[in-house]
Formats: C-alpha cells, structure tokens, sequence
C-alpha cells in the first residue's frame, strides 16, 4: 500500500471520530501504522477464524485434534501469518508465548522446544525439549522479515541470532549429501553413517532468504542439498516424509529402528506407521514449498521435475493420495481437504492451472459455514495448509527470488 492510499484509506476510518476532533493529526497515526502494523487492507476472514478457534489470548496456537497440545510448528506457521494480515497484536502475543514457554523465557540462549502440552501428572508443560527445525526456520525467518517489514530492528536481530543457533546446533555435513539440515537437535544421528532427515523441514524460500541475510553461513549449500534428497530420496516421483542418507547413500524412509524412533519423537503418528517408506502429512508441504517459491529461486525448475509424481497423478485424478509407497503406488486415496489447498500452488507452477482449480473447488466445498474453516473438524493441520494456499491464491504475498516476503498490505 502507497502512503497516499494509507493516508486515504485512514481518513475514511477516522473520519468524524473523537480521535480527530481530539486532535490526534491523521499524520501520527499513519506513521503508528507504518511502524506499528494497523490492520487497514481487507480483512482475512480464514485468519480471523483460525484466530477464534485456535489461538488463545495468550498467543497459544492450540491443535485441539491431538489432546490440546502445542508445536513450535504451530507458533511458528502463526506468527507468518499474523505477519501477512499486518497482525501485530497476534504477531506480538505469539511471539512471547513461543519464547517463554518454548524457549524458557529467552529465545537469544536455546531454540524452542517442539511440544507443550497436558502430561501425564495433568500439568502442562513442555512435553519435549528437542527442537524442530523446520519451525525453528520459521520463527527465524519470521523474525527478520516482521523486523524489515514493520521496521523493528529487535526482531531483525533476534532472527540473526536465532539462525546462527539453527547453523550451531541443527546444520550437519552428511557423506555423499553435503551440508544440511538435520530434523533436529537430539535424536536423528542414531550413529556414525546415518543421519535422518526429512525433505518438508527445507522450504527454498526461507533457505535463499537466510542465504542473502547471513551470505557467510551454510545456506546456499542446504539449499543445494534439497535436489539430492529429492531426487534418490523420492519415490516414483512421490516425496517421502522422511529420508535415510549416509555412508550407503540417500534412500526413501527409515529402518524399522529409525521408524520407532520417529513414532516416538512425532506424536501425530505414533503408532500408526510401520517400516515401509511412505509420502504423507510431512511430504505434502514439499510441493506447498515448491509452489509458493518465486520460480526463479535458485534450483527450483530441477526441485519440481523431482516431485513430478503428484502432477501426473493429478491430471487424472481428483483427489490427491493421503498416502504413497516407495514405489510410488497410492496406499490411500483418501487425502483431507489441507492436501487440495498444498497442492494448489504446485500446480500452478507446472502449467496445470485447471487441475488447480478443482483442487481449489475440493477445498471450497468442504468449508463449514459456521466456523469459516475447511474439513468437518477445522482440523488444525488442515487450516495451515489451506492458510498458506489461499493466502498465495488470493495474492495476500508473495516471495520474491531471494526468498524477500512480499505482504499485500506492504
């Protein structure tokens, strides 16, 4: 938004108000709102819902499909979109619930915890300390873009800061890949040649952002890491939830040890994943990442032709799978209405806009009039995902090559 239409758009709000006739110039105000976040573009009625459902006054994101519980994930997907609706209020509160109870009061001195939530002696807690650092790559990108955005330097430096930690503490050299980003801090080098990663956890658009923020650190190069573990990784052109790469090389999905490890460490599937590798709720955000990143991010064009799987399935197919094999064969047919929204971008970026358009009709369809949210539950995961989707469809942002968010508002 121009400063002229804000000014416009302003006097039409406060016009014939007791803030004018008090005499608080229409000046200040436009100024509070460049430097502040006053919401004055349309509003985000899927945001605003989410917000009624999901996010306490506290500024928890709470996901009432898995007992109450809280992700770093969840914090970190909010305070992006807080950012797109120029949400400062929510921005804020979300923000200083993550670091007081994610990252015990100061997020300068430990990356945030990935689960709060209700234990076993009824206390809510922190459930596990590891971090997650697919989340601990949004809340540092969150950072810097809200600290450029609403031109306030402390975020800008808190994300620095958090970024050199993730680099510390969750940036491994692996044989044979090169530098990336391991899942977490603890828990995904179960020995000396292996190392479990997970291909959602790298969003390109985030990794060529951080590459121009801190040109000194290793983000070019985990960048560059996606289109192997893409490309041996994959499966008939399906992207895995979680990949094996070492000594032997990069291979699709986990041993039966490194799945119970995971069962573990991933409480929305504990107990429901055996040993086969497969491409479910983490591999959808792979093509989400893919279709929302400028198409001149770096390695994009190759990125997409790995994951070429989902788009011929897709032009025959109405419903994306929920589950695929190694072998690229579908498991189950039956994908939630999140899985249309993530793939709606992706599609767009390889030509198949009609396809897009049916996947954005599928989730259409299942919006609840009620609660504003898509899916018969408002299931949280689902939300996300179709958050990001029609944020993108409705041209609310955009990335540029360099990763740079591009708000509606701004």
């Amino acid at each position: 938004m121009t400063r002229l239409s804000l000014h416009r758009t302003l006097a039409r709000k406060f016009r014939n108000t007791r803030v004018l006739r008090s005499g608080l110039t229409l000046t200040v105000i436009m100024a509070a709102c460049l430097q502040g976040g006053c919401r004055t573009e349309q509003p985000w009625p899927l945001w605003d819902n989410y917000v009624k459902s999901a996010i306490d006054g506290q500024g928890r994101v709470i996901d009432h499909s898995a007992g109450d519980r809280t992700t770093s994930e969840g914090q970190a997907y909010a305070m992006f979109f807080a950012l797109v609706a120029n949400d400062r209020s929510h921005f804020d509160s979300i923000l200083s619930w993550t670091e007081t109870n994610l990252a015990g009061g100061d997020l300068t001195l430990r990356l945030p915890a990935w689960s709060w939530g209700k234990a076993p002696d009824g206390s809510w807690k922190v459930l596990d300390p590891n971090p997650a650092a697919d989340s601990d790559l949004w809340i540092a990108y969150d950072l810097l873009e809200a600290g450029r955005l609403w031109r306030d330097p402390r975020f800008e430096k808190l994300g620095n800061v958090l970024a050199t930690r993730i680099a510390q503490q969750e940036v491994v050299l692996v044989p044979g890949l090169g530098t990336t980003l391991l899942s977490g801090a603890v828990g995904f080098h179960p020995d000396d040649s292996t190392w479990i990663l997970n291909p959602s956890y790298l969003p390109p658009f985030i990794l060529a952002h951080l590459a121009k923020v801190q040109p000194t650190g290793p983000w070019a190069t985990v960048l560059d890491s996606l289109d192997p573990m893409l490309s041996d990784g994959s499966a008939g052109g399906f992207a895995m939830d979680w990949v094996t790469a070492g000594n032997s090389g990069i291979r699709p999905g986990l041993s039966p040890m490194q799945r119970t490890a995971i069962n573990k460490l991933d409480a929305p599937f504990q107990g429901k994943l055996d040993t086969t590798p497969i491409g479910s709720y983490d591999a959808i955000r792979v093509y989400l990442w893919l279709g929302l990143a400028d198409p001149a991010t770096p390695g994009l064009h190759n990125l997409l032709s790995r994951v070429n799987g989902m788009a011929a399935y897709l032009k025959d197919h109405v419903t994306p799978p929920q589950i695929v094999d190694s072998a690229g064969r579908i498991v189950d047919t039956n994908a939630p209405p999140g899985f249309s929204a993530a793939v709606v971008p992706y599609l767009t970026a390889v030509g198949l806009k009609t396809q897009a358009r049916v996947q954005m009709d599928r989730l259409s369809a299942t919006r609840d009039a009620s609660s504003g949210l898509y899916g018969k539950n408002g299931s949280y995961y689902d939300q996300n995902l179709a958050l990001f989707a029609t944020g993108w469809s409705e041209q609310r942002f955009r990335f540029d090559k360099e990763g740079k968010l591009n708000p509606k508002w701004k």
